[in-house]
């Protein structure tokens, strides 16, 4: 037990290599990936990491359309282009004030001027998920109750699951009510209000919900569907307006601990091939 904890560990072990600064001067990251996707940017500085024996590279720019992993939503994929060479972004995560972006590779010439391209399909799907969470979580409160509190979330471009506080199963119809509210506010096509850099009291005062484990400072971001409907304080990506997000399907709802219960569902192209197959399997 004691080699299998030990190879474990091994296995685990990140080898991180010291940042090798490119562009100095700069302390942190710009994002601009609410109002964009692509950018021209500069690279500020790199580092090598090695684990299981595969190199990567953590990169780190000056300003960035890549939204990092927080809040439950994954992180951007997409590419950097320096010049001829492309760079794939797999995966962005922050680290303090920094936005790092992991890639396999890097460019023989990291000085020049590098185009940061967010994978746009990838970034409209996961989008989709996390506005529906929103209209999941405002729809849970008006069917089962206000007492209904999220207690965490993952939102990516396949599907979405969102934990929340309640005392029993949720039943069927209960179930159904929810998923109905959901795509009537769907076809509604609500506009996605924002409210950038609000002072968080202020923000709260306006009826906006904190959400559960985030930690926030002294200005927030809102996001509003409906302020009679949907409300809360959170720094993801979303739709523009809520038709965008095409149809939502309630695919599970299960038990994950003592008084939290798990509703996990999907959205837009995935919600129709999966309604389609269930209709053709009727069919035959």
């Amino acid at each position: 037990m004691q080699e299998q904890k030990e190879r474990a560990r091994q296995a685990a072990k990140i080898d991180t290599g010291d940042w090798v600064t490119v562009l100095t001067g700069i302390t942190g990251t710009e994002f601009t990936g609410y109002d964009n996707t692509e950018v021209i940017t500069q690279v500020t500085k790199y580092r090598q990491i090695t684990q299981k024996g595969k190199t990567q590279y953590q990169i780190v720019l000056e300003k960035t359309p890549f939204y990092a992993e927080s809040g439950g939503q994954v992180g951007d994929q997409g590419y950097l282009q320096f010049g001829d060479v492309k760079i794939t972004v797999l995966d962005t995560k922050k680290e303090n004030d920094l936005i790092v972006h992991f890639a396999g590779s890097l460019p023989p010439d990291l000085t020049v001027p590098c185009h940061a391209v967010v994978n746009s399909l990838l970034r409209s799907n996961t989008a989709s998920n996390h506005s529906a969470t929103h209209l999941l979580h405002a729809s849970l409160r008006n069917i089962l109750g206000t007492h209904v509190v999220q207690k965490g979330s993952l939102v990516n471009p396949d599907y979405l699951r969102f934990d929340f506080s309640h005392f029993a199963k949720v039943t069927d119809e209960e179930l159904r009510a929810i998923e109905d509210q959901i795509n009537e506010k769907i076809r509604e096509n609500i506009p996605m209000e924002e409210l950038r850099n609000v002072p968080v009291k202020e923000a709260l005062s306006l009826g906006a919900m904190a959400l559960f484990g985030e930690k926030y400072g002294d200005y927030v971001r809102v996001i509003v569907f409906d302020p009679d409907y949907s409300m809360e304080l959170c720094g993801g990506t979303h739709v523009k307006a809520t038709g965008q997000i095409g149809l939502c399907k309630i695919t599970a709802e299960t038990s994950i601990a003592a008084g939290v219960r798990r509703i996990e569902a999907i959205t837009g192209k995935a919600a129709y091939n999966l309604v389609a197959d269930e209709w053709a399997e009727l069919q035959t």
